[in-house]
């Protein structure tokens, strides 16, 4: 009953704007090119949220409420003319599991060899002249520890 008392006491511009606004929300409109760069960055959408505070306080709440779904639209057409990582945030994407392993597969190409293998493929196996198996010279010698305790 409350929001039909509300919407009777709206005013005839407060009406011309809710009607746009759902026009705006219903209609597949673009976002002009021009007014993208604007609600895509953070002074645009902290406009928006100016707006939207404004028409909470200024006028009926039913308008503040519509203007909430006017800005979202409008953030996300604009990101979607342009491209830009916030499209990936407002849009969800219709996934599978086999398009997400193709994308892997794509991006994990495999590799034939690494540096270090080339290199253990070339000095493999080791040669003779390299291990000497028949001993060394090398004999470790023990000095006196003279004035050294015992424990």
């Amino acid at each position: 009953m409350k929001l039909l008392d509300s919407l009777k006491s709206l005013k005839p511009l407060e009406i011309g704007a809710l009607v746009v606004f759902i026009l705006f929300i219903i209609l597949p409109a673009r976002v002009p090119i021009a007014l993208t760069g604007v609600f895509d960055s953070p002074i645009g959408i902290l406009g928006l949220l100016v707006i939207t505070i404004a028409l909470f306080i200024y006028s009926n709440p039913v308008l503040g409420v519509v203007f909430i779904l006017v800005a979202y639209e409008l953030i996300r057409r604009g990101a979607l003319n342009t491209g830009k990582p916030t499209t990936q945030l407002l849009t969800m994407e219709n996934t599978n599991q086999a398009s997400k392993d193709e994308a892997l597969k794509k991006f994990n190409s495999p590799q034939e060899y690494t540096l270090e293998e080339e290199v253990i493929q070339k000095m493999a196996p080791a040669s003779q002249n390299f291990i000497k198996m028949d001993g060394s010279d090398y004999k470790p010698v023990m000095e006196q520890t003279k004035g050294a305790s015992l424990i």
